[in-house]
């Protein structure tokens, strides 16, 4: 393997991943920016083939939103919906509901 074939790849990509987990077909990825810092958390439900993305502020926050990523989606108002649920309803507008109730 050669550096220089390696300093390629980063070039290309700038995205590191930094975290990465799946569970029941839905997969989490905590995704650090070489280029700019920044921190995100993707989500990609591969059965239906919707996903969500949403910045992080810092490496507390972006650990917490990676294990959290629906609550935080719900707090941020992003809408995800998948096939199946009554009338295309958003399983981030149910987390809040559900989140609210237990208060």
């Amino acid at each position: 393997m050669s550096t220089r074939t390696d300093n390629h790849d980063i070039a290309m990509d700038p995205h590191a991943e930094l975290a990465h987990r799946a569970l029941d077909g839905i997969e989490v990825l905590l995704l650090w920016d070489r280029n700019d810092g920044r921190l995100r958390v993707v989500v990609d439900d591969v059965r239906s083939g919707d996903s969500f993305e949403f910045a992080a502020s810092d490496g507390k926050q972006a650990l917490d939103a990676f294990y959290h990523p629906f609550a935080y989606a719900a707090v941020g108002g992003i809408r995800y919906r998948t096939p199946g649920r009554p009338g295309g309803e958003s399983v981030a507008a149910e987390a809040a509901a559900s989140a609210s109730s237990l208060r």
